[in-house]
């Protein structure tokens, strides 16, 4: 009983985020202006990483750090500005998303 309701439990945490298109996301959020269409192709001459393939709580953790201030490097800057325009939803679903992605 306790396994299926952890089960139940971790399933109801990610629906919203399931439910929310990540790589229409991704393109409407302007992610890919920086780190590429594929989003691991950054734009020439800029060290932006690389995040297909990165682990979803890696990334969400990332994302929530720079939105919060927490994560302040001259990196940041520029997603500090996009990070206003992502709740906290749709983070975890451009996170999941850019997981599945090799």
């Amino acid at each position: 009983m306790k396994k299926t309701l952890l089960i139940a439990a971790a399933m109801a945490i990610s629906l919203p985020a399931l439910a929310l298109d990540g790589a229409k996301l991704f393109q409407e959020k302007t992610c890919w202006s920086c780190h590429g269409k594929d989003a691991k192709t950054p734009i020439k001459g800029m060290p932006y990483p690389k995040l297909a393939g990165q682990n979803p709580a890696y990334a969400l953790q990332q994302m929530q750090d720079i939105k919060s201030g927490a994560r302040n490097n001259g990196q940041t800057a520029a997603m500090k500005g996009v990070m206003g325009l992502v709740n906290d939803e749709e983070m975890k679903a451009i996170a999941e998303y850019l997981g599945t992605l090799k």
